[in-house]
């Protein structure tokens, strides 16, 4: 056993403390997808060269982009998938919010119709 992880066990013991000795782990990626029915190709095209540069200044990238979309169990999305990843929930939360991206959404408001949400990823 370690000796430094032994005196802090032994106090936990003594003093009923709860103690976690597993390693840090690094906190779980955030996945943001969105479904994205378009309305005006032309608005959107702006809305997309808006939102990229923001989605990496928040460390996000892009993992899915309107590719190929096959339903398995359920209806298929209405429109494209779009998924971004990145590096944690607060990042996520932190381009969602931030008065850049929403003056894109209402760009991308006029130009499409869209459902969007944070996913928290598995650690």
């Amino acid at each position: 056993m370690n000796k430094l992880l032994l005196p802090v066990m032994t106090a936990a013991a003594l003093y009923g403390a709860p103690v976690d000795a597993r390693p840090a782990t690094p906190s779980a990626k955030a996945y943001v997808i969105a479904e994205i029915t378009v309305r005006d190709p032309g608005a959107y095209e702006k809305y997309k060269a808006i939102i990229k540069p923001l989605v990496e200044k928040y460390g996000g990238q892009y993992l899915v982009r309107a590719g190929r979309v096959e339903a398995v169990d359920g209806a298929a999305p209405s429109g494209r998938v779009i998924l971004l990843e990145f590096p944690s929930f607060a990042a996520a939360e932190a381009f969602e919010k931030s008065p850049a991206n929403l003056a894109a959404a209402t760009i991308r408001h006029k130009a499409a119709r869209s459902r969007l949400f944070i996913v928290e990823g598995a650690q």
